[in-house]
């Protein structure tokens, strides 16, 4: 089963045992260090990654390659640990017909372990990660930003808390083009 955190080949892990991906977004302002690095979180796991998380899943079952993906998502703090989506991301993936039971969790040390990819949303949690991953035995995880797949070039997918539907369902988008070219070039 691949794991996605968001990915790995042997079968990859988007959390794939198979193959993997975790997807992981942090969003604005510094916090209090949580076990990591100093990081910029306010929110984390309830907005873009969820998103992400929930578009690849669709992807993988219909493409009937759920069963060798392993997908997940987390932040980087524990700031809304245990909570659902923001109530914004679930309409907007109601409105494309994706539904998610997703409760928002913090990246573990075993995270690095398990997944072959940890897919982030920006630059931030990229460095914070790859900071994270340096303090891991044996980190197997490949980690890089989800708009590295963006056919459009459009790198970082930005956080839409302080928006609105437009900005969300732009997220969706992203998140769209990045999954599709991602499962692609992991094929």
């Amino acid at each position: 089963m691949a794991h996605i955190q968001f990915f790995t080949h042997r079968c990859p892990q988007v959390l794939l045992i198979l193959q993997s991906v975790l997807i992981l977004e942090t969003a604005l302002t510094q916090m209090q260090d949580f076990g990591f690095p100093p990081l910029q979180n306010l929110l984390g796991n309830i907005c873009r990654s969820p998103i992400a998380e929930a578009v690849f899943r669709k992807l993988v079952t219909d493409e009937k390659v759920e069963n060798k993906w392993m997908t997940d998502s987390a932040a980087v703090s524990d700031w809304n640990v245990g909570r659902s989506p923001d109530a914004r991301a679930l309409s907007c993936l109601r409105n494309h017909g994706i539904e998610t039971a997703h409760k928002a969790r913090q990246v573990t040390k075993d995270d690095f372990q398990t997944f072959d990819y940890i897919l982030c949303m920006d630059e931030s949690n990229l460095r914070d990660l790859k900071r994270k991953s340096n303090q891991v035995k044996d980190c197997k995880a490949k980690i890089e930003l989800l708009g590295s797949y963006d056919p459009q070039k459009q790198l970082i997918i930005e956080d839409p808390y302080y928006g609105n539907e437009k900005d969300f369902e732009t997220v969706y988008e992203q998140c769209v083009r990045c999954c599709k070219a991602f499962l692609e070039k992991s094929r």
